[in-house]
């Protein structure tokens, strides 16, 4: 689904898949076509940090910046794959949910229905940041269950079955 939009790395990790693009990749594009695949549950837009804590802190405000603004409430929470990274992850949500309150003062922390969730995933060689997950199509990813022809007549209950076929993994031919 990507690749008329340029050169792209795919790197899989654990439950997640690393989407990068090269300079002047559309990611606005990418994020469009990628919610309509099969097999994405949820996906993020996430800042790619080299693994410095004070990295996290310079950046995240203005990378979140828009998100952080409309927002009435929010938490940050932390994931660390990489154990020997010298912050744990409560030490991790103190210290940046910290930061963004002195940078965006009408914020209030809310840990139990926050409006925005910051994610700070460190890994094993670099930091992501990323706000409230986007919603995939969910589903199987299309192949994973066979083949199957669809025939398709001028109503809507063709078409209709068909996404649903495809949505559980079937590869359709029309």
């Amino acid at each position: 689904r990507l690749s008329d939009l340029g050169t792209v790395t795919f790197t899989p990790a654990q439950s997640t898949i690393k989407i990068e693009g090269e300079d002047g990749f559309d990611l606005d594009e990418a994020v469009e076509r990628i919610s309509r695949v099969f097999g994405i549950a949820g996906f993020s837009r996430a800042l790619k940090l080299d693994k410095d804590f004070d990295l996290v802190l310079e950046h995240t405000g203005s990378y979140l910046e828009q998100q952080l603004l409309e927002a009435k409430t929010f938490k940050v929470a932390a994931k660390r794959s990489d154990k020997k990274f010298p912050f744990d992850s409560p030490k991790i949500c103190l210290e940046l949910g910290g930061k963004l309150l002195e940078q965006f003062p009408h914020l209030e922390v809310d840990v139990h229905n926050p409006e925005l969730t910051v994610m700070v995933e460190v890994r094993d060689r670099d930091i992501f940041v990323h706000a409230n997950q986007l919603k995939g199509a969910g589903g199987m990813p299309v192949g994973t269950a066979g083949k199957a022809a669809l025939m398709v007549s001028g109503g809507i209950d063709s078409p209709v079955a068909g996404w649903m076929m495809a949505k559980r993994g079937v590869e359709l031919i029309a």
